[in-house]
């Protein structure tokens, strides 16, 4: 990663999936919203990963930009994330974002993510975004999920809405794997390449 924030396949698609690389400072135990009924899991300080897609459109932007917005942003007035603001650049000068800055979304925590990304301790310090249509996620997640970097906190984290996978992985050696998965992605995704900025 090595400075870089981003990782962005060439496509021009304005939906598509994409990668939180998230870094949490301390140790938490994280009420995920209903998750595990309301019981509290322990998250050790770490690196560690979320797989997420927008594919749908709205107005003026897209629903990529939104989302990912969204994830830089914080609840009741905190700060948004430090990378919010370098990613509406990308989002802009990539046309996914409208030219007029978007001011950081206010929002209310809602998807298992939300809750990790809110606590203090947390920040996304690099981001890969596959401008695609296609439902890419449950490829990823099973490739994810097999990587010798990651381990799985709890069964279903982060990916409520399926059967059999997890959205939300602890992460050993991110830059590795984001290496690696520079090289395999194009054949796993049909995209022709991806660049760091």
């Amino acid at each position: 990663m090595k400075g870089k924030q981003f990782t962005l396949s060439c496509g021009t698609q304005r939906q598509g999936t994409y990668l939180l690389f998230i870094r949490l400072s301390e140790p938490v135990h994280l009420v995920f919203g209903k998750f595990l009924r309301g019981k509290p899991l322990f998250l050790p300080a770490g690196n560690y990963l979320y797989l997420g897609s927008a594919l749908g459109r709205t107005g003026n932007g897209s629903a990529l930009a939104r989302r990912l917005l969204r994830h830089a942003s914080r609840t009741a007035g905190k700060k948004p994330h430090a990378i919010h603001e370098a990613m509406v650049k990308l989002l802009q000068e990539k046309e996914l974002a409208p030219e007029s800055t978007p001011k950081p979304l206010q929002k209310k925590l809602h998807w298992h993510i939300d809750y990790l990304l809110d606590t203090p301790g947390s920040a996304i310090f690099h981001i890969l975004i596959i401008r695609s249509p296609e439902k890419l996620e449950p490829v990823l997640a099973r490739y994810l999920e097999a990587a010798p970097e990651t381990s799985v906190p709890a069964a279903r984290l982060g990916a409520q809405d399926t059967r059999n996978s997890t959205h939300l992985l602890s992460c050993s050696d991110p830059e590795g794997l984001l290496e690696r998965l520079r090289r395999e992605l194009p054949d796993m995704t049909g995209q022709r390449g991806f660049h760091s900025c």
